[in-house]
């Protein structure tokens, strides 16, 4: 797990403890745990500036500040909708402001140069959406609006759909699918049907709409067990795909599913989504576009060789071939802080080598394994629809 992951996964941790003291009435506990939340998301954004999940970041800092303004005016825990399952809400300010947390509305500008390898993805995604959009006389049969997208984390599946959407000038709104099973979001389900609205009142009105969700598999994966909330939400995503993917309907509107783990899905939705496109590991040449993308603004020595980083970064992911690259920048950032130069504003940090790139390949390995690879494999001769 790189630093990254790591401070996501530490600000997920302080929310839902924050969350569950806030629902013990444990004012003072819960307020420490959201400013915990808060700073680790606000350290996020200060570390990797050009994340492209930073405004979901900015966004959920925001949410966590405003309640602890209404914890520190003294007002008791407000039971949400979704855990009173026969009552609804008749606060429609509440309800806009669950929405609007839950849903990031946005005009990507991700250019395909910006998608670097993943060629057959490319031509899958844009068979089935960006064609149509531009010519939807072509296809008397049809067009799939269902499109799921799996692999490794780290491989670029969010960066296709934004680019996609960038593409085709699409209202893009996109769903972090465990936030939609979270309590603290209210309503689930009503939120769901909210969301399928918007994009087909997008479509049609002439603007094409994608509905981009992340972490599919927490919203309709498979479940042993699961509460009443949860069972709703996941039949309401179930009856609006089904009015997104109706083939009576020639709609612009398109559902774009993203998941690290396609074999936790269930049977019904895996068929709903008419496209099941693998987004891989990059190969050798992916891996030189990416490394050359990523130190294009960083200062190198000239015995870096890219098609040899190429070679020694076989395994990585995408983002693991950005973390390597800030790393190697760090390191001789940090030379020049150690060297007490940093004040004096013309100093600036010697060029990048070789050997510093070797040394953080000596530190670091993978984040996938050869396990994970081998079974995304096996599920995509499963199930792959291109």
């Amino acid at each position: 797990m790189n630093a990254s992951q790591e401070l996501e996964k530490a600000a997920t941790n302080h929310a839902i403890e924050a969350i569950r003291l806030d629902k013990q009435g444990s004012r003072g506990m819960a307020i420490t745990m959201y400013q915990k939340a808060i700073e680790t998301l606000l350290k996020l954004v200060r570390l990797y500036p050009n994340y492209r999940l930073n405004s979901v970041y900015i966004q959920r800092a925001t949410a966590y500040q405003e309640r602890i303004k209404v914890l520190q005016g003294a007002g008791p825990y407000q039971v949400q909708p979704e855990e009173r399952p026969n009552e609804t809400s008749t606060s429609s300010g509440k309800e806009k402001a669950s929405y609007d947390e839950l849903v990031l509305k946005e005009k990507p500008d991700v250019k395909w140069l910006q998608v670097v390898g993943l060629e057959p993805a490319k031509k899958a995604v844009k068979e089935a959406i960006v064609y149509p959009v531009q010519r939807p006389d072509l296809f008397p049969l049809g067009w799939p609006r269902g499109i799921l997208l799996f692999g490794p984390p780290g491989c670029g599946k969010t960066l296709l759909a934004a680019a996609v959407a960038t593409e085709i000038e699409a209202s893009f709104m996109s769903v972090d699918a465990a936030s939609v099973m979270s309590k603290w979001l209210g309503e689930g389900e009503r939120n769901v049907a909210r969301l399928f609205v918007s994009a087909r009142k997008s479509a049609n009105n002439g603007c094409p709409a994608i509905v981009f969700i992340d972490e599919l598999d927490s919203l309709i994966g498979m479940h042993s067990s699961e509460v009443g909330g949860e069972a709703r939400v996941r039949n309401q995503f179930l009856k609006e795909m089904d009015g997104v993917i109706d083939k009576g309907k020639n709609l612009h509107a398109y559902v774009i599913g993203a998941t690290n783990k396609p074999w936790d899905l269930d049977w019904p939705f895996i068929r709903r989504f008419q496209k099941r496109i693998l987004v891989p590991l990059p190969d050798h040449k992916a891996r030189f576009g990416m490394l050359k993308l990523y130190t294009t603004h960083l200062n190198l020595a000239s015995d870096v060789d890219l098609h040899e980083l190429a070679r020694l970064s076989e395994g990585f992911s995408g983002s693991d071939i950005r973390d390597v690259c800030q790393s190697a920048h760090l390191r001789v950032i940090g030379e020049l802080f150690e060297s007490g130069l940093a004040n004096d504003k013309r100093a600036q940090p010697r060029a990048i080598s070789m050997k510093d790139f070797r040394g953080i390949f000596e530190e670091r390995k993978p984040s996938v394994s050869l396990d994970m690879v081998a079974s995304y494999n096996r599920w995509f001769d499963a199930f792959k629809a291109l």
